[in-house]
């Protein structure tokens, strides 16, 4: 079974693109409602036909997120008065804060044990409720610079209502619903039970934890959220019980991403862009497996120590498929941990962060990233070549040019900065499993996981303190919102522009070519950012040992 999950996932990839992408393309442009669906707008007193600009989707965006926080905080600072409370008593100020945002902006970065510290109701209302809400958001953002790209001369980019209900009732909800009880039927459980005390064969006594874990962990995985109900998250039996359902997940994280390319071929009428972009991606996301695959046998091969924070029930493969694909994309969910990993291989998934989760990436997040990477290449290219850069008939001027390159100065900006403060403060040393490189990759690890929306930690790091709790969570909100304001601005740029006649000088964007050029600046930006960083951490960890 190990050895099969690799093809297995590509051949299911490959079955579903297609159907997938088009189905997404045709929830997002049909101007048909369901009746369920005008029902929440009269209940909502929303105007399903009204068009918005892109500041007024950023701003319902902000709007939404900013209740969403305070919800999440409130429902966390009370869950002791509350139904289903499991006995539990109310969340710390500033770990209800770092939840909050963590949920909220599609990280699911957690500093405290799910089974420990939040009720069922906290679980079921807040977080399950966001990893809809937060996923969805991002989807619809790509949407939008979507139609930004197939749009002439207009400002009306959509109804971001009518967008968010739409993902959420006709594409989350029925796979979610669907995955749910796929892993029910694997022996992942789903109840309402408290912990139980049993008596063990050995004469001993054992907690047995409950909940409703596979309706969460369906979504979790799908919207690329990565949140666990257990502390020990996908590594645990109840959310991933087998080789069976560890491939499940694995689909899960990868199906939207890996479609929404398609998605783009179609609403922009050229398909030939949307296997572009899967291209570039699909080259970024094999080499990177590739390479932590044969790192981590490598290792195993002279090492009795490579299964040390692995699960026998995956092996070495099915952990490495996992790890790659929770690190490309913005899932915090591990079924290994990640800070057993010899030294490269750990570098390896802090770069595929650091790459800003492009590969596939989060749902939505993903391919507005890697669009964004496409416009940077398209610049790139028309600069060695002597040409105006143009993208798709849309020109990439002064304006639009400044919008990506901040774009891509703020994840840098916001994971060296925490990095290096929290390396400053003395209290951070106790906060560390080890000292040295190894120890500085723990906080790069944090930072580059909060700044990039993933959530996954290395083992062995205590991050709920106020400081990290609070640094974190701001850390994760600049990584969220900022990008997506910039992106949004961008679209509401290239939306109002008159198409470009294609001349004979135009650069082709539907070529195998440009997809190594996309993958190319990708791997260029991020090591021009970041390598200095890699080297005093993962780097200088590996030739010391």
């Amino acid at each position: 079974m190990e050895l099969l999950q690799l093809p297995l996932m590509v051949a299911l990839l490959a079955v579903v693109h297609v159907p997938m992408g088009n189905y997404m393309a045709h929830t997002f442009t049909s101007a048909k409602h369901l009746k369920i669906e005008r029902f929440i707008y009269r209940l909502a007193g929303v105007n399903p036909e009204a068009q918005h600009t892109w500041k007024m989707y950023l701003r319902n965006i902000l709007v939404l997120s900013a209740l969403s926080v305070l919800g999440m905080y409130i429902l966390q600072r009370i869950q002791q008065w509350l139904p289903m409370n499991m006995g539990l008593g109310p969340v710390s100020a500033d770990q209800a804060w770092n939840t909050a945002t963590s949920f909220v902006t599609n990280t699911n970065w957690q500093s405290y044990g799910g089974e420990t510290t939040m009720s069922h109701l906290t679980q079921m209302l807040a977080q399950n409720f966001q990893n809809f809400i937060s996923a969805a958001v991002g989807i619809v953002v790509a949407i939008v610079l979507i139609r930004a790209i197939a749009y002439r001369e207009t400002d009306k980019l959509g109804n971001f209502w009518v967008d968010l209900v739409r993902c959420c009732l006709r594409i989350l909800l029925p796979i979610a619903f669907i995955g749910a009880v796929l892993l029910i039927l694997g022996g992942a459980i789903q109840n309402f039970n408290g912990p139980q005390v049993v008596q063990t064969l050995a004469g001993g006594q054992q907690t047995i934890p409950g909940g409703p874990v596979a309706s969460q962990e369906a979504i979790k995985e799908l919207g690329t959220n990565g949140g666990g109900f257990f502390n020990a998250n996908s590594a645990h039996p109840f959310e991933n019980p087998n080789g069976w359902t560890n491939l499940l997940e694995v689909f899960l994280i990868l199906l939207i991403p890996f479609a929404l390319p398609r998605t783009y071929g179609v609403m922009v009428g050229d398909k030939r862009q949307g296997y572009t972009v899967l291209g570039a991606m699909a080259i970024l996301a094999i080499g990177s497996l590739v390479s932590l695959t044969a790192l981590q046998m490598s290792f195993a091969d002279n090492n009795l120590a490579a299964m040390e924070g692995k699960e026998t029930r995956f092996g070495i493969l099915g952990s490495t498929l996992f790890a790659t694909a929770t690190t490309l994309t913005s899932t915090g969910a591990v079924d290994s941990m990640h800070s057993s990993y010899e030294p490269l291989s750990g570098g390896l998934l802090i770069f595929n962060m650091l790459l800003g989760e492009i590969s596939p990436g989060g749902v939505g997040s993903g391919l507005y990233g890697m669009l964004v990477v496409a416009i940077i290449g398209v610049f790139i290219s028309g600069l060695m070549v002597g040409r105006s850069p143009e993208y798709m008939g849309k020109r990439i001027g002064p304006t639009e040019v400044k919008l990506i390159s901040i774009y891509a100065l703020v994840v840098p900006v916001v994971v060296l900065l925490g990095t290096g403060l929290a390396i400053a403060l003395p209290s951070t040393r106790d906060s560390l499993a080890n000292f040295g490189p190894h120890g500085l990759s723990e906080v790069l690890y944090a930072f580059t996981s909060a700044g990039n929306n993933n959530g996954s930690a290395f083992a062995g790091f205590n991050a709920n303190t106020p400081f990290f709790n609070v640094a974190l969570g701001f850390a994760m909100l600049l990584g969220r919102f900022v990008p997506i304001a910039l992106v949004l601005c961008l679209a509401g740029r290239l939306s109002v522009q008159a198409p470009v006649a294609k001349t004979k000088g135009t650069l082709p964007t539907d070529t195998p070519l440009f997809s190594v050029v996309m993958a190319g600046t990708a791997l260029l930006i991020t090591g021009l950012s970041f390598l200095p960083t890699l080297a005093l951490g993962p780097l200088a960890e590996r030739f010391m040992s």
